[in-house]
């Protein structure tokens, strides 16, 4: 069994891991993971460095659950990578990951990716001919790699949930639910967090 947060209230036997790299934007990772705790989905936090303390783009070290080392991807039915910089391209750098992304995406499994990382599925030719969003900064890797570039706040086609930003966390991590509870979850979490959108 994988180690993840585990909802008191665990809403589904479906499990997603978050990769957590140097430089990561830790908003995205972690507004995600709160959400998704909140609505009963387990979820865990995965270092790709040999280390479970990574350091975020801002300073902030975020303590993960297991390291890639220790984690088999297998175990997981969505992978979601955060965005910042640099943690976007050490994210792209993991080998492994990359081609456990691929070979899901493919095969029609959830990958989810926001901000600068959405980036990583166009340069692997995973974004060709489907709608999706990212980061302002990085919209013309996605148009370079045939993608149909969405201003929306969070854009699902297929397999791939992409969104824009920090600002989009919360969306983000809430269309993940949407994924595997529906609505009536999606309200509920809604109505926890006072959101305002």
């Amino acid at each position: 069994m994988p180690a993840f947060h585990a909802p008191t209230d665990q809403k589904t036997d479906k499990t997603v891991a978050v990769f957590i790299a140097p430089g990561l934007e830790e908003v995205e990772a972690l507004a995600t993971v709160d959400i998704l705790f909140r609505a009963g989905v387990p979820t865990t936090m995965i270092s790709v460095t040999p280390e479970r303390s990574v350091t975020s783009s801002h300073n902030i070290v975020v303590t993960c659950d297991l390291t890639l080392a220790e984690a088999d991807l297998a175990d997981y039915d969505m992978l979601i990578l955060p965005g910042g910089i640099p943690g976007t391209p050490n994210l792209k750098a993991i080998e492994p990951l990359m081609a456990a992304v691929t070979e899901r995406v493919r095969a029609g499994r959830p990958v989810a990716a926001i901000c600068a990382a959405p980036s990583i599925l166009a340069e692997l030719g995973l974004l060709e001919g489907r709608r999706a969003t990212s980061n302002p900064g990085f919209v013309g890797v996605l148009a370079d790699h045939g993608a149909q570039v969405s201003q929306a706040a969070v854009v699902t086609d297929g397999p791939v949930i992409t969104s824009r930003g920090m600002g989009t966390a919360i969306d983000f991590g809430l269309e993940i639910v949407r994924h595997y509870l529906g609505e009536e979850a999606v309200d509920d979490v809604k109505t926890k967090i006072v959101y305002q959108g």
